[in-house]
């Protein structure tokens, strides 16, 4: 890539403010960038570079913003770059729209994780932890609970979405801290540990590192973790459901001389020792935790 040309690169937005909207066949897409049918679809196969939400039976149709990473993906292929890194780049460079759920719950119902990842993982770089749970993934999993309530069976593709989201999250770095005095750890028998993914990524982007101990984490097995940090630790324990918030692992973390931060709706009408901390969101995770 020619030094010349990177900064104009570095961050392309669609021609219009429906950027995001898909219009486009593929064969206008050919046409109007100069790149064959047979290779637009093996860059999207292969690459994730055109639309990343497909219905069966339907024509992928590329948006502004699509046909945007096709052409900065054929120019840098035309300087020499290999087709791969050509495709990471361009995507990379291109920003996402902001507001894109529906796009990611039709890769999920289409049990397409891999749509759902690279949109996923898109968002992240662009936008960071905290902006893509809230702004992506939280209304993604709104839409699939409203369905649900309304007699939909989507229970698979709330699994699937999870899944997708979490190895997304975990690709993230791991912040170097040999000892972190920050644990995440779901209570017994507590099985949703994606908040807690989330958190431990958003809090590597800002520098910190934390301990992640994940789901149906046994009351025993937390204090042992607490009692092997060499300083005090401040514990994030997860619950999401009322059957899953164990009051006693609370105040044995309490009495552990750790500080308890309680996390999910489970906690809601939980009568927790009066030194613990309730936390209803990410951000104010993140906000008690980077306090200091």
């Amino acid at each position: 890539m020619s030094r010349r040309s990177e900064p104009q690169r570095s961050r392309r937005k669609a021609r219009d403010d429906d950027g995001e909207l898909p219009r486009y066949t593929v064969g206008v897409v050919a046409d109007r960038v100069g790149v064959p049918v047979a290779t637009l679809r093996s860059w999207n196969l292969r690459y994730g570079v055109g639309p990343s939400g497909h219905s069966p039976g339907r024509h992928r149709l590329y948006s502004e913003a699509d046909i945007a990473v096709v052409q900065l993906t054929r120019e840098l292929i035309g300087e020499g770059v290999n087709p791969g890194s050509a495709a990471r780049s361009a995507l990379d460079a291109v920003v996402p729209s902001e507001s894109d759920a529906a796009s990611l719950v039709a890769s999920a119902f289409n049990l397409d994780v891999a749509s759902a990842g690279r949109q996923l993982d898109r968002y992240l770089r662009h936008f960071g932890v905290v902006d893509t749970w809230e702004q992506l993934v939280r209304p993604a999993y709104s839409a699939i609970e409203s369905l649900q309530r309304e007699g939909e069976g989507c229970i698979d593709v709330e699994h699937a979405l999870s899944w997708t989201v979490s190895r997304s999250l975990q690709r993230l770095p791991i912040t170097p801290d040999e000892a972190p005095s920050i644990i995440l750890a779901c209570s017994e028998d507590e099985a949703h540990s994606l908040a807690l993914e989330a958190l431990r990524a958003a809090l590597g982007e800002r520098g910190r590192g934390a301990l992640m101990l994940g789901a149906d984490v046994p009351r025993a097995a937390l204090i042992d973790a607490i009692e092997r940090r060499p300083q005090p630790a401040t514990v994030v324990l997860w619950s999401q459901t009322p059957q899953t918030a164990d009051i006693a692992a609370a105040k044995a973390v309490i009495k552990a001389d750790a500080q308890l931060m309680a996390g999910g709706p489970g906690w809601t009408s939980a009568r927790l020792p009066k030194t613990a901390t309730r936390v209803e969101s990410l951000h104010a995770a993140l906000q008690s935790l980077t306090r200091s």
